[in-house]
């Protein structure tokens, strides 16, 4: 039998797994692929990979076989029961030493667990977001790895050689990965990075639905607002190919095509386990968790244009001072977006304290700043922010930041107002705006809440003129007694 000569293997060869194959034997490696349906070896390897420093593998025993030690095998097949069935039959074939990579949009627990059951064979384990979508698997995707860090300095080559690059503040290029932390850290944040995504596109949403609506403005002047937007503090990939969908025309009509698209929004999962692990960790991610709602509403097609016959509403306002409401809104998509990261990074650093990890935001701020979805101009301000301060608490009170949401705030709130005057749904923007109300505001309504909490299931309060810890309960009818509940956080 001829030498091991595969540097990786992988193994699925949908839209991601197969570009990032091209994208490795590009940076010089040699890669083995299997895929479960064989003929897609063959297609592959005979079609896009002709000519190509790729190895065909007939199934997981002869990929496993044709590695060079230590071996690695990245697995890119949907998450959840797929992996532990590509895991199940790659695991008795590798030895101590060898290298286990889950590279899909998995659940982090699952990561974690998996990473357990690796480690028992002396297997490393690492899962890695990858983000960019096709186009970045091919040119240079965003790439998270986590988990067993003893596996990192045989991965870091390959991983750094085919992810995206951006500048430093040096003006040197720097690969957009780098190591994130164990378990599963790099998943964790993958899944982060997804929540911010649908934060973002909500957010854009409404702002095309604000100026489509109370301004008028056709697709063709979309495009141009959008492009403009662009080249400012939004300067962004969203923000980049959004002015592209509004440019583009239906071959067949001629008619903008974003016009013919019905409104209704699916998702994958990774908004909801974000918006899960708000909850587990009791950090208000509102922002996100209303994008995600927002998709659940768009679902609804049928009862909303059923609703839309019964239920009453304002008639649309349309707006005197174009110019100025469009200004507005950019503002408002700014703020939103500030609170959108803010959220994110509390989330990442709850999840870091709960799981004992240690996170290099500013890192992970240098990774998005290239070939992921949510790539734009501001990272490298968030990257200043965390290295001014790493022990930063939350991103809105950073200086700059602080700053730019003081500057943006009027405009943000002539928007919401505006949205709401003329019955304009915007979930994600209205409830950013709240969430930077509550967290400037030194004193909330809470006390009101601890009060009726008290008096009708005993569960205590603190008190303003008693020191923090001690709690106390009120017989507030005269008949219930001195048995308090056990105060607890959920």
């Amino acid at each position: 039998m001829a030498s091991p000569a595969a540097d990786i293997g992988l193994i699925g060869l949908a839209v991601m797994g197969e570009n990032l194959v091209l994208n490795m034997e590009s940076r010089g490696y040699t890669v083995a692929v299997f895929n479960r349906t064989t003929s897609v070896v063959d297609k592959f390897v005979g079609g896009r990979g002709k000519g190509k420093k790729l190895v065909g593998a007939r199934s997981v025993k002869e990929l496993v076989a044709s590695l060079k030690k230590p071996r690695k095998v990245m697995m890119m097949v949907k998450a959840g029961a797929a992996v532990d069935a590509v895991m199940a039959e790659v695991l008795p074939l590798l030895e101590p030493g060898d290298i286990l990579i889950d590279g899909g949009n998995t659940h982090f627990p699952d990561t974690a667990r998996r990473a357990k059951a690796a480690a028992e064979k002396g297997v490393l384990y690492v899962g890695t977001g990858v983000s960019g979508g096709e186009e970045g698997a091919l040119k240079g995707p965003s790439i998270m790895p986590g988990g067993d860090p003893k596996a990192w300095p045989a991965v870091k080559p390959i991983f750094q050689a085919i992810a995206a690059k951006a500048k430093d503040t040096d003006g040197r290029e720097a690969p957009c990965c780098d190591w994130v932390g164990p378990e599963g850290a790099g998943h964790f944040v993958k899944m982060v990075h997804n929540g911010i995504e649908y934060g973002d596109i909500q957010l854009i949403c409404e702002s095309y639905h604000l100026l489509n609506e109370l301004c008028g403005l056709s697709p063709a002047e979309l495009e141009q607002v959008f492009a403009r937007w662009n080249k400012g503090v939004l300067d962004s990939y969203l923000i980049e190919i959004t002015a592209d969908i509004f440019g583009y025309e239906d071959p067949e009509t001629g008619k903008p095509m974003v016009d013919l698209i019905l409104d209704t929004a699916g998702q994958k999962g990774t908004g909801k386990w974000t918006v899960d692990a708000a909850t587990d960790t009791g950090t208000p991610l509102t922002l996100i968790a209303e994008a995600v709602f927002a998709r659940c509403v768009s679902a609804l097609k049928a009862e909303r244009e059923a609703a839309s016959k019964l239920l009453a509403g304002p008639s649309v306002q349309k707006v005197t001072d174009r110019d100025q409401f469009v200004n507005d809104v950019e503002m408002a998509l700014y703020a939103s977006k500030i609170v959108s990261y803010a959220q994110g990074y509390a989330l990442m650093a709850a999840q870091a304290k709960a799981s004992n990890w240690e996170l290099n935001n500013g890192g992970i701020a240098l990774m998005w700043r290239g070939g992921c979805i949510i790539r734009s101009a501001f990272l490298g301000k968030i990257k200043a922010a965390f290295d001014a301060d790493p022990k930063l608490v939350n991103l809105m009170v950073a200086p700059y930041f602080a700053g730019e949401l003081g500057r943006a705030q009027h405009g943000w709130r002539r928007v919401v107002a505006a949205g709401v005057a003329s019955g304009i749904p915007l979930p994600a923007m209205s409830s950013a705006l709240a969430y930077y109300d509550g967290y400037r505001t030194a004193r909330l309504p809470a006390n009101l809440l601890q009060a009726q909490r008290d008096y009708f299931g005993a569960h205590t309060y603190e008190r303003t003129d008693r020191p923090r810890g001690q709690f106390f309960h009120t017989n507030w009818t005269g008949e219930g007694g001195t048995t308090s509940s056990t105060t607890y956080n959920v």
